[in-house]
């Protein structure tokens, strides 16, 4: 091996990784594909369970998340093919026909599984559903979601006032409204869209400005009339809906592949390909910034899949410049904020995110916990609120011990962070970035290797 020293200690249920850097600065070189868009994954089993027929979804993301989302619907009566086929075949019951489950419903550590899925439980009439996740999704908040489904008349209880999983949903028919979200929320919306399948009428979400689309897409090609207004942030639906199984391809997912968009930016003599990644307007905020940053970034063979931009992304090291981010950006990047972090400690200049509040509830305190394990590699990251300042123009880190907080983002992120610090790193619970991207560490040793 010619780059890093990569070790995998396993130490059940944890996982150690030991990345050992002689001299900073590895390059990463060669083709990579990352695994299947984790939000599309999430909606292409959703909608195709609740469709009339057969979806065919090729692509799936394997990652824990999306199979929590498998298993929900699995024990409310859907039927899938094996999610290790390169096709995985889903049997929709149609819009309405959810079985009520025998047990509760387990959707693990995917708050997208949970928020998107209240949507529809709520608006199945004389049902009762419960559902809960591990210790991190039973602390994320949920009353975003709540609150506008209790507005079209439904029945959610949970802890500390009906914001907290666990959950319990008496199923109803409900009403459409015309809800004002006060933030932009891909979850938030999808979530109401969703109820709005089965609600006589015009049910409308509008948002303070754009977040991702996918639920859009994917709903009006599955047959859902539904009416986008980009100019006005306004979607609506109308229902009742009939849905139609369709064939998706899943694109590879830009939030992992800005791990190897940043690890290729600040390492001389690097150059990567990373094919067949999804390009979506509403999710191209990291490449925006990188690029505002002065990264070598360009997009090669551009072309629609199944409604959605792909495109290859060659990255080139090159130096990079400090910038100031916020306002609407930061909805079209949220998840990809962590690996921006550690792109800006190699730009010159003090680089300052703002408005990612949204950050602290996440699977961690996304800010506190890049800020402060950044800063023990030798950072000089200040919390702010609502985001980080970070002094940039290093050309090399300094080893020490990490911890991912099981945030698969913050693993991800460190580990690129440690290719660029002298000497040894060591992060703990490095399993964590098996909920988005199962062979990351495998890729990880083959960008190192060559």
């Amino acid at each position: 091996m010619t780059g890093p020293l990569l070790q995998i200690t396993e130490s059940p249920p944890n996982q150690q990784l030991t990345v050992s850097v002689p001299a900073a600065g590895i390059a990463l070189r060669g083709r990579i594909q990352v695994p299947g868009d984790k939000s599309i994954s999430h909606r292409a089993l959703m909608l195709g369970a609740i469709a009339q027929g057969e979806t065919r979804i090729q692509g799936l993301l394997l990652g824990e998340d999306p199979r929590s989302t498998a298993q929900c619907f699995q024990s409310m009566g859907v039927t899938l093919s094996d999610l290790e086929d390169d096709w995985v075949i889903v049997k929709g019951v149609g819009l309405g026909h959810l079985q009520e489950p025998a047990d509760v419903l387990d959707a693990g550590n995917s708050g997208t599984t949970l928020r998107l899925m209240l949507g529809l439980l709520a608006s199945h009439p004389d049902r009762y559903f419960a559902v809960t996740g591990d210790s991190s999704l039973r602390s994320r908040p949920m009353g975003r979601v709540i609150k506008p489904l209790a507005e079209m008349g439904a029945k959610i209880w949970g802890r500390q006032n009906n914001t907290l999983a666990p959950l319990a949903i008496q199923g109803q028919a409900l009403k459409p409204i015309h809800y004002h979200s006060p933030m932009a929320s891909a979850q938030v919306k999808s979530c109401v869209l969703l109820a709005g399948l089965l609600t006589d009428g015009k049910t409308t979400v509008t948002e303070p400005s754009l977040s991702r689309d996918h639920s859009e897409r994917m709903l009006q090609a599955f047959g859902a009339d539904l009416t986008v207004d980009q100019p006005n942030r306004t979607v609506t639906v109308n229902g009742p809906a009939t849905l139609t199984g369709q064939t998706v391809v899943v694109p590879g997912d830009i939030s992992s592949a800005a791990f190897w968009l940043v690890g290729a930016a600040i390492t001389p003599g690097s150059e990567l390909v990373i094919e067949n990644v999804g390009v979506n307007p509403t999710r191209t905020g990291i490449l925006e910034a990188l690029q505002a940053m002065n990264a070598d970034i360009t997009l090669e063979n551009e072309r629609l899949v199944t409604g959605e931009p792909v495109a290859d992304l060659r990255v080139r090291y090159g130096p990079l410049t400090a910038a100031t981010f916020s306002g609407d950006l930061i909805p079209r990047m949220i998840d990809e904020i962590p690996v921006l972090a550690v792109a800006a400690l190699f730009a010159k200049g003090t680089t300052v995110i703002k408005d990612a509040a949204e950050l602290r509830v996440k699977e961690s305190d996304r800010l506190a916990v890049m800020a402060s394990q950044l800063n023990q590699m030798g950072a000089h990251i200040t919390e702010l609120p609502d985001g980080l300042e970070i002094s940039g123009g290093f050309s090399a880190l300094e080893g020490a011990e990490v911890d991912s907080y099981t945030d698969h983002r913050v693993s991800m992120s460190l580990a690129i962070a440690a290719l660029q610090a002298k000497g040894k790193t060591i992060l703990r619970r490095a399993e964590a970035a098996s909920i988005s991207y199962p062979n990351f560490l495998d890729t990880l040793d083959q960008v190192c290797s060559l």
